[in-house]
């Protein structure tokens, strides 16, 4: 189903705009009128990582006259195998400030307002508020919520995607949308996954391509609802598989029974995000309390030659990368599902560490359960390793 236009037009296209958007004036189902509204558009871009570089520099190119970026990151190496919109000599520059100038070299006409802030309960409805549709680019499920909950507050479209090694999802929640039963986000995914459940693409990894697969799709989806053409993702979800290189189109219907949008809205507010989606399960908390040692220390224990055990509970292909001198590796899934168990000393201590210190904390807590309680973690994992002992090794 088509909706109206989004945005009115512009009053009018000056000739240097004539001449840079005239493959899309040619296009009937565009042409001045949809140029105009592109002008006279604001967007929102929420990450300028991943998925927010294609879709900031597409929407530069396609003549959106407002842009804004919410960053508050800086650029990193590691970044720069997807995040196209950032080059060698940015790293370690705001995303924001280096996001902006490629937006503008790609396209002087248009106006970009950056956001240099994280965005929060205390800001994102202000924020939101100057603009006609979100896009959203984060890789947070507290973040998705927040953006879902106050975009809908404020009757913004919200144009999401998701991206995780090879796989790709894209869709626009607008459950305001006029003349439609259209869903929100949290119509599709009604509660976030467990801790630990779903890992990042800084844990998981992403395939650098698919952030354009993807980030096209959502650039497509804003200017179709800015303009008013065509159909729109409201009420679909649209699925990718890189490796089978294969769409699939899911129609998402409206719960009645959600708390934000249904029949008898139980979340009238914004809420604390962070403890609705818990990044570290309670039971993990429990078990760091008192069990937890910094790199330096762990790095103290092996000078001495205290006798434990160290396992890593990251990935084969992480383990690859880098790992720390003495580990033995054991996935954290193996642990979980209690495969492991069986191998891991009762008379030892066992020191733990992954990436960042979740998986190992999630770890940890499922040794105590089992009866290991001489069993502690490490805190911020290889990261804090590479920065605090070893900084020969690489980060990624």
């Amino acid at each position: 189903m088509s909706l109206p236009p989004l945005v009115e037009p512009a009053a009018e296209l000056t000739r240097d705009e004539v001449m840079r958007y005239s493959r899309h004036l040619i296009i009937p189902d565009v042409a001045t009128t949809g140029q105009k509204r592109l002008k006279n558009a604001k967007v929102l871009a929420v990450g300028a990582g991943g998925l927010g570089s294609p879709t900031l520099m597409y929407l530069a190119a396609a003549g959106v006259g407002t842009l804004g970026i919410v960053e508050f990151d800086t650029v990193d190496e590691s970044n720069l195998q997807r995040q196209i919109i950032h080059g060698q000599s940015d790293i370690g520059r705001s995303k924001a400030e280096s996001a902006r100038d490629s937006v503008k070299e790609i396209n002087p006409l248009i106006d970009v307002v950056i956001h240099e802030t994280r965005l929060d309960n205390d800001n994102v409805m202000e924020i939101f508020s100057q603009y006609d549709l979100i896009v959203d680019g984060t890789d947070n499920f507290a973040t998705r919520y927040m953006v879902n909950d106050a975009a809908f507050f404020l009757n913004k479209p919200y144009v999401w995607g998701s991206i995780y090694r090879f796989d790709g999802q894209a869709s626009v929640f607008w459950p305001t949308a006029e003349g439609m039963e259209a869903p929100c986000y949290r119509c599709l995914y009604p509660e976030p996954p467990p801790p630990g459940m779903v890992p990042s693409c800084a844990e998981g990894g992403v395939l650098g391509v698919l952030c354009a697969s993807i980030g096209a799709i959502q650039t497509t989806e804003a200017i179709k609802l800015l303009t008013g053409i065509g159909e729109p993702l409201v009420g679909s979800l649209m699925v990718y598989d890189a490796l089978d290189m294969t769409y699939r189109k899911i129609k998402v219907r409206k719960d009645p029974e959600c708390p934000l949008c249904g029949k008898e809205p139980t979340i009238t507010g914004l809420i604390d995000y962070e403890s609705f989606c818990g990044a570290v399960s309670e039971e993990a908390m429990e078990a760091a309390i008192g069990s937890t040692i910094l790199a330096t220390e762990l790095k103290e224990k092996m000078d001495r030659g205290d006798d434990f055990l160290l396992v890593d509970v990251r990935e084969p292909a992480e383990w690859e990368i880098m790992q720390i001198p003495g580990a033995v590796l054991i996935p954290k899934g193996e642990i979980l599902n209690g495969n492991a168990l069986s191998e891991l000393p009762q008379d030892r201590e066992i020191v733990l560490y992954c990436k960042s210190g979740i998986r190992s904390a999630e770890s940890l807590a499922a040794l105590k359960a089992a009866g290991l309680g001489n069993s502690v973690h490490v805190q911020g994992g290889v990261i804090a390793w590479q920065a605090q002992v070893d900084q020969s090794l690489p980060t990624y």
